[in-house]
């Protein structure tokens, strides 16, 4: 196996990484908020905010570092439209990803806190929906860019 494709399989599993622990993530944190089940929702916090360092953030290093080197092998244009978008997407991705992390980290105090699911109270109801707002449309430009780098429109 080539050296490229070396790095063209480290970008796609990571890319992989990226989408399968976002859309895990949102879907274990949103059922344990639907199940209004305390219990569950204090341990799937712990592990959602686990698997954000664990996954996420490795794939947040892995995915810029392989496609520089992809492009560097390749010679593509920095210009290219695909590539201009793409970044600059994995950016505002990035700015939503982090104020979530930070979100995830209040849910989990404030249900470890809370003596049953209806104590949780608005600071909780702000923090869920912050987290959604920001959730949603942060997976939206994932799978934009995950287009972006399959098609490579206008390449």
């Amino acid at each position: 196996m080539t050296g490229y494709l070396v790095l063209k399989l480290l970008h796609i599993l990571s890319g992989a990484v990226l989408l399968g622990t976002g859309a895990g993530i949102a879907y274990f944190l949103l059922t344990a908020h639907l199940s209004r089940d305390i219990a569950a929702l204090r341990v799937v916090t712990r592990q959602v905010i686990r698997a954000d360092w664990l996954f996420t953030a490795t794939a947040v290093v892995v995915q810029p570092v392989t496609g520089v080197w992809m492009m560097l092998a390749r010679g593509w244009p920095w210009s290219a439209p695909w590539l201009q978008w793409s970044i600059a997407l994995f950016v505002a991705i990035g700015a939503c990803w982090i104020p979530v992390v930070v979100l995830q980290y209040r849910i989990a105090r404030l249900a470890r806190d809370a003596p049953d699911f209806a104590a949780l109270g608005v600071d909780y109801r702000r923090a869920m929906r912050g987290w959604m707002v920001l959730g949603i449309p942060a997976f939206t430009m994932l799978l934009a860019v995950y287009a972006l780098m399959v098609f490579k429109p206008g390449a």
